[in-house]
């Protein structure tokens, strides 16, 4: 349920009203825009009249939400959530793109692509430091030694780090993490999801392969449960029945989870085809789709790359298509940060 208040409502009837209700056994969402002032109601709202609502003198109009998902939908939240991210802002008009090689390799080759990325343009640097693999015989990341050199290029080029947390476990380690990233298969470790809501950081959460954007924009809510405002949804590809490429990117998924939720959106076009002449045109059609960002892997040498070299942009090459993705950014009237 959501009240709408009045403009200009009475302060001591919308603390009366905000009282009765939690005394009711429910949370308050609140949000304050330039038009509206809006009560969302987490919990059981069943036993709630609206004609008992109506009655304040605050209230103006009371909805009711079939959506299972409260806090992270529009409706709760109608202006756009603002993520903010170190001096870095994502949302509400603010565009970034994240860069960096699928996973740390080593201090040289993290440092250089870091310094890389960001004269590019990129604002926030991305490294796995733990790799989930299909195969347990794949690299699987340098683990807490990937932690401290990301930290270490962050010390050399003042970007926020973004990278991919696994396990409960290595909570403490990611406590100087600017950004936590769960990855697409984590994306229903519901244990992991609350664990991470509890950390008091900004998180990227991805879709996973076969869910649902329903399923997608649930699993943010358990973020958002346990009090972490600031998510990030990230659409990296989907698994159809096309096998020339590994997903299939849902644009589609930009718009829709635009009209369901306040939270930004951005675009990984790299995981989502797996090839690197490909990135380019999902990176041009997510900006155009209202994307608030992108996540691209970039590697020195991705020939020689111990992860996902196929789909890494050389710095040259993320360097030319960040002179693209500037213009058209501005043509569609958002801020690159």
């Amino acid at each position: 349920m959501i009240i709408i208040l009045k403009q200009n409502a009475n302060e001591e009837a919308v603390r009366a009203l905000r009282a009765e209700l939690e005394a009711m056994g429910l949370s308050i969402h609140e949000s304050l825009g330039e038009q509206e002032h809006i009560l969302g109601l987490v919990g059981d709202t069943k036993a709630v009249a609206e004609s008992w609502v109506l009655a304040n003198p605050a209230v103006d109009q009371v909805r009711r939400i079939s959506e299972p998902y409260k806090k992270a939908n529009r409706k709760f939240h109608p202006q756009d959530t603002v993520v903010q991210v170190g001096n870095t802002k994502i949302g509400g008009g603010h565009f970034a793109v994240i860069a960096g090689p699928c996973s740390v390799e080593s201090e040289e080759q993290i440092t250089l692509v870091a310094g890389e990325v960001q004269k590019s343009g990129a604002s926030l640097l991305r490294g796995g430091a733990f790799k989930p693999r299909t195969s347990p015989y794949s690299f699987q990341g340098m683990r807490a030694e990937g932690l401290e050199l990301l930290r270490h290029a962050r010390a050399k080029t003042g970007m926020p780090i973004v990278t991919e947390i696994m396990n409960t476990e290595h909570i403490p380690l990611f406590e100087d993490v600017d950004l936590v990233q769960v990855g697409a298969r984590n994306m229903q470790n519901f244990e992991l999801l609350k664990a991470v809501g509890r950390m008091g950081k900004p998180v990227l959460l991805k879709r996973g392969l076969s869910a649902t954007l329903e399923e997608f924009v649930m699993s943010a809510e358990y973020i958002m449960a346990e009090g972490c405002e600031q998510v990030i949804l990230c659409e990296r590809g989907i698994r159809t029945f096309e096998n020339s490429m590994r997903n299939t990117l849902d644009v589609s998924a930009v718009p829709m989870l635009k009209h369901m939720s306040h939270l930004p959106v951005v675009i990984d076009p790299s995981h989502a085809a797996g090839i690197k002449w490909m990135v380019e045109p999902l990176a041009k059609a997510a900006v155009a789709a209202g994307a608030d960002g992108l996540m691209i892997e970039v590697h020195n040498d991705p020939a020689r790359a111990r992860c996902d070299g196929a789909q890494s942009l050389t710095c040259p090459q993320f360097d030319a298509l960040m002179q693209d993705i500037s213009r058209e950014v501005a043509f569609f009237g958002k801020q690159m940060n």
